[in-house]
């Protein structure tokens, strides 16, 4: 085992682990590297949720408002408006 991976014994039901094993076939991957990509998928999730979230507490809606009132450039798209 590398130093970049860490084992972790997992404990799934075993409807959910046939399922995961039935996918994984599917996929044409092993189960390790299944869920390996669903765990990086979720924490992916995760983190972006939080980036939206705290630029979102920063955000100056005033400001926001203000640029997309003015007067120039082209109208929106059919389906773009407001």
């Amino acid at each position: 085992m590398s130093k970049e991976s860490a084992a972790y014994a997992l404990r799934l039901p075993k409807s959910l682990k046939k399922a995961v094993e039935a996918l994984s076939k599917e996929e044409g991957t092993s189960i390790n590297q299944f869920v390996a990509s669903a765990v990086a998928e979720k924490v992916s999730a995760l983190k972006t949720a939080d980036f939206f979230a705290s630029h979102r507490a920063r955000a100056d809606f005033r400001a926001f408002d203000k640029l997309m009132n003015r007067k120039r450039g082209e109208k929106p798209r059919e389906g773009d408006e407001i």
